[in-house]
């Protein structure tokens, strides 16, 4: 059991994901990041330095809900982080065992590196073109859930995705020639998967069916039709693409769990009031 202020990293491997995901903050020392940069999904990186009453009070502001701390075995150095932001007001927990134990126990890791573009509170920022349907939402929602929980995302007409992010420091996703796009047979949600290094069972079988939704190859998955049918709905119900966004964070969030844990159940209806008299 772990302490009443830490949490085990199976129980916070059942969270990340999902909408009920911490805040993950990685303090590891900057070698320790060197030797392995791979981050815990959707954790953000702190900048190293002295964890003083001063700095707590300057990071706890952007900081709501639930914070699990990581550090490199779960000693001092998150136990202390954890102890402090508790008596800012927050819910915060240290993670039993650290980076260490989840890089172990084969949990889902990212790799931060294809990141290239941030603004000036550490958040990713990503455009691409207005309207969206399939990809457009997916990719988005998969950052934000595993990636950059803060990420921020730009409509524009297509015409203008290029200059957009040139001016404002974003990268462009989904578009022909950027590398965030399709390659081969595969989406820019694939892309993503893959150059983050979020090779998971769940996020795999969701990927066949984006892909299959988004190339018109509803032959790879049953469900590719359902998201299809879900996805051009959400269209027709919003004009605001970040209002589609957000709507669209719920749905990809339903295929996820049932990726995750439900592709076994089946349903079927039942007479339970028994036979007619």
């Amino acid at each position: 059991m772990p302490a009443p202020d830490a949490i085990a990293c199976d129980q916070l491997a059942k969270l990340v994901g999902t909408p009920r995901a911490p805040t993950i903050l990685d303090i590891r020392p900057a070698a320790s990041r060197a030797s392995d940069p791979r981050l815990i999904a959707s954790a953000r990186p702190l900048p190293e330095k002295s964890l003083s009453v001063a700095d707590i009070r300057t990071l706890s502001p952007d900081l709501s809900g639930p914070v699990v701390v990581a550090c490199d075995a779960g000693h001092g150095r998150s136990q202390g982080l954890a102890a402090l932001l508790r008596h800012q007001g927050l819910r915060a927990e240290y993670l039993e065992g650290g980076h260490a134990a989840w890089v172990q126990a084969g949990l889902p890791t990212c790799n931060p590196a294809p990141i290239t573009r941030l603004d000036a509170s550490g958040r990713s920022v990503w455009v691409t073109r207005s309207r969206p349907k399939i990809d457009r939402i997916a990719c988005p929602w998969l950052i934000r859930r595993f990636v950059d929980p803060r990420a921020v995302f730009l409509y524009v007409l297509p015409s203008e995705v290029s200059s957009v992010a040139d001016l404002v420091g974003a990268m462009p996703y989904d578009i022909e020639d950027v590398f965030w796009s399709h390659r081969g047979e595969e989406c820019t949600f694939d892309t993503m998967i893959r150059e983050f290094g979020l090779r998971i069972p769940a996020l795999d079988r969701l990927a066949m069916i984006v892909r299959g939704a988004d190339t018109d190859r509803l032959d790879l998955a049953p469900e590719c039709a359902g998201l299809l049918a879900a996805s051009l709905g959400l269209s027709r119900m919003h004009s605001d693409d970040l209002a589609q966004l957000e709507a669209g964070m719920g749905l990809y969030d339903a295929f996820y769990r049932w990726c995750r844990d439900a592709t076994g159940e089946r349903h079927n209806w039942e007479n339970h009031a028994g036979p007619a008299r």
